[in-house]
């Protein structure tokens, strides 16, 4: 495993976001070789939108600045991980075999899974962020939850993403396949521990404890996705890894303020 450089930082920034990075011949290739650092860009996407929902809490209700602040989110990604989402949501509700269910997910249609998870997800996703408002102390210091917990609640969504990695199979050949076949054997394990001790060493100096639960809720969350993609679709897919993405986020957010409130 390399040490993250220029070329493949490039690359993981072109891939999960929008920012005006030009991409590389071996975008995947670097991408999923360098997947352990997924929750390095996650950290950098809840700091930006962390740093600007904190700027709005101080003009706008808290309601509106956790709408705001998830657009916000899902633009610097690109919308993709929603497609992903959307198509994950219409292959769970249609009955029938993996085909069945895969066949749907690639039509162009959008169904009604796929409107109903959807809006389910980015529904509690924005209530749980407009309660990011108060100040934590972190250090001795005071500081607003909304920073800190964007961070550690959008690290914990690329975390999951890199558990399904290790832990999945894919369907077929894809855009999937290289980040499965570098998350296998004995290099994925060692790009597993290395997101992990990542996250943690991001989580438990800014949310102490309960940073560390968060990040156990994305592992969980990812071990459940990866579960539900192969009872129904016998693997994993692109689209299951933006579902996981968009899922896992909303998850760690409810986790977050219900440690919080319990400790």
């Amino acid at each position: 495993m390399s040490i993250l450089a220029i070329r493949p930082l490039k690359n993981l920034l072109s891939f999960l976001t929008v920012f005006p990075v030009k991409m590389d011949e071996n975008l995947l290739t670097d991408c999923a070789k360098n997947m352990w650092a997924f929750p390095l860009i996650g950290a950098l996407l809840g700091f930006l939108t962390g740093g600007i929902g904190w700027v709005a809490l101080q003009f706008l209700p808290g309601l509106v600045v956790g709408a705001l602040t998830l657009a916000l989110l899902l633009w610097l990604t690109g919308l993709h991980h929603t497609d992903g989402l959307l198509d994950f949501g219409d292959g769970l509700m249609v009955h029938g075999n993996a085909e069945k269910k895969i066949a749907v997910m690639h039509d162009q249609f959008t169904g009604a899974g796929a409107i109903g998870l959807t809006l389910m997800t980015y529904i509690v996703t924005a209530f749980a962020f407009a309660e990011f408002g108060p100040s934590i102390s972190i250090a001795g210091f005071w500081v607003p939850l909304i920073i800190p917990g964007l961070i550690i609640v959008e690290l914990c969504a690329k975390l999951s993403m890199v558990v399904v990695a290790w832990r999945g199979k894919s369907v077929h050949p894809g855009m999937n396949s290289p980040f499965i076949e570098a998350m296998h054997g004995t290099g994925g394990i060692y790009r597993l521990i290395v997101a992990l001790v990542v996250s943690s060493a991001f989580a438990l100096p800014l949310l102490g404890w309960s940073g560390l639960f968060v990040v156990a809720a994305a592992i969980i969350t990812g071990l459940v996705m990866t579960a539900i993609a192969h009872r129904n679709i016998n693997g994993v897919t692109g689209d299951v890894f933006g579902a996981t993405n968009e899922l896992t986020r909303m998850v760690c957010a409810v986790v977050l303020l219900a440690v919080l409130t319990w400790v």
